[in-house]
């Protein structure tokens, strides 16, 4: 069987990770030949991109090759190309230079690419994912989900009909210090948990930025395929990111026509442990209630928040603006994992278990990369699918809406919305610009519009 049927094969077999993995043959592979290396092709070339994503990531490991890098800033772009082509080089004289493509449609459509990453700013994860995977490429995701739980819906979807394997690129759940929490959680050392409260750092940039006069665009950027999905709105450097250099973090990020902030995005990474850790990955709360406050001007994403949610069996989990943790509150003591590697308990005793035979253990885990390429090598299941990306995801935009609506809501599971509740349950959904978009990626998005969001 030739490497690429096997790749497509072994992803439908598993419909989105449902199925058992399949065993791979050593003679499928051999002993990661170029030819038969897992291929990639970057969509999206910024800060997380280049330093995370490339760097610290695929560049790392023997078993993939990344072919292919995409961007609308060309001047990221031919960055992103530089920092692939010498990492190569390096290590083949034979390598012949990263593709460049202007247009991420082109680098789907290529049949040289197996797996896409899509870094792009949030606006754009549900659209360049759906494209990706209707063409049956493997899709890795950085978070937040989306910005809509329409289009966070239509994603999932999208990765389940065509089979591909699939992973949300938080690397929390590779941290050590955040797996023994969980072990700690999952093994019972703190007894049967009963509460749990997640802080999350507030915006990094400072104080919010006001309008911001309209600005030539650079040269190197697209702009009007950055928006791409967003509607039009005039440039100013602030609504995009810096031009020439990617060691700043971008204005995109504050503002919600592209990312939902903080609540959503850095945050995501806390809010997936603690789901973990609680074994809540595919359940959504019944009632959620919030307060908070919100930037003015340009920069318009929440600020501040303090949200309670509460799930059918009456569980709580409390959701906040503070230091970046996780607090495990369990009837035997607590624990609480603070990044990036601070571990507190109740009970030195806490700390000092270890996990015996038949306890569950969480070391050697794989990285987030290494990870989704065994999930593509083998048609299993990833350890962090984008269908628990959907629910770290939505479940911070529950919150998002109890906040901008001031009130409680509660969430019917079975009608798949909210309560009595119109304003709520249209902020689910999100319209969206079909510029830059295949016809086939529209046509299956806007099945998630105004159907039931269950």
């Amino acid at each position: 069987m030739k490497r690429r049927e096997f790749l497509t094969q072994a992803g439908a077999a598993a419909l989105g990770g449902i199925a058992a993995p399949v065993i791979v043959p050593s003679s499928v592979f051999g002993k990661h030949a170029p030819s038969e290396r897992i291929t990639v092709g970057m969509i999206g070339a910024g800060r997380q991109a280049v330093h995370v994503n490339l760097k610290n990531g695929f560049l790392q490991l023997p078993n993939c090759q990344v072919i292919a890098v995409n961007d609308v800033d060309s001047w990221r772009m031919d960055l992103a190309a530089t920092v692939i082509n010498e990492a190569y080089s390096k290590a083949s004289k034979k390598f012949q230079g990263v593709k460049k493509y202007s247009d991420y449609r082109e680098l789907i459509a290529s049949k040289k690419i197996d797996a896409v990453m899509v870094s792009t700013p949030d606006h754009w994860h549900a659209p360049a994912g759906i494209a990706a995977a209707l063409a049956g490429k493997h899709v890795a995701m950085e978070k937040a989900l989306s910005i809509s739980y329409s289009h966070s819906k239509a994603l999932i979807e999208a990765v389940k009909t065509k089979g591909v394997a699939n992973r949300l690129d938080s690397e929390f759940r590779s941290l050590r210090t955040f797996q023994r929490a969980v072990e700690i959680v999952h093994n019972k050392v703190i007894g049967e948990l009963q509460h749990v409260v997640v802080g999350v750092p507030g915006e990094l940039n400072g104080s919010a930025v006001g309008p911001q006069p309209e600005m030539a665009i650079p040269k190197a950027l697209n702009y009007d395929m950055w928006l791409g999905p967003a509607f039009p709105a005039p440039y100013t450097q602030s609504r995009v990111h810096d031009p020439a250099t990617i060691d700043t973090r971008p204005g995109w990020l504050r503002i919600d026509d592209y990312c939902n902030g903080m609540i959503t995005n850095w945050g995501a990474h806390l809010m997936d442990i603690a789901l973990w850790g609680m074994k809540r990955e595919y359940e959504l709360p019944v009632k959620v209630k919030g307060g908070g406050r919100f930037s003015q001007g340009l920069w318009n994403t929440i600020e501040v928040f303090d949200i309670e949610y509460t799930y059918q069996d009456g569980f709580v989990m409390h959701y906040k603006i503070d230091e970046p943790y996780v607090l495990f509150e369990g009837a035997a003591g607590w624990i609480k994992v603070t990044y990036p590697d601070k571990l507190q308990a109740s009970d030195q005793k806490i700390l000092d278990y270890q996990p015996v035979s038949g306890d569950k253990t969480y070391a050697g885990t794989l990285t987030d990369k290494a990870d989704f390429l065994r999930a593509v090598e083998t048609g299993g299941k990833s350890f962090e699918p984008l269908e628990v990306g959907h629910t770290v995801y939505v479940t911070t935009l529950m919150g998002l809406i109890s906040v901008k609506l001031g009130c409680e809501l509660t969430w019917d599971k079975t009608a798949g919305k909210f309560v009595d509740d119109a304003a709520a349950n249209a902020m689910l959904m999100r319209p969206f610009r079909e510029k830059w978009l295949d016809r086939n990626v529209v046509e299956w998005m806007n099945k998630f519009q105004e159907v039931k969001l269950g």
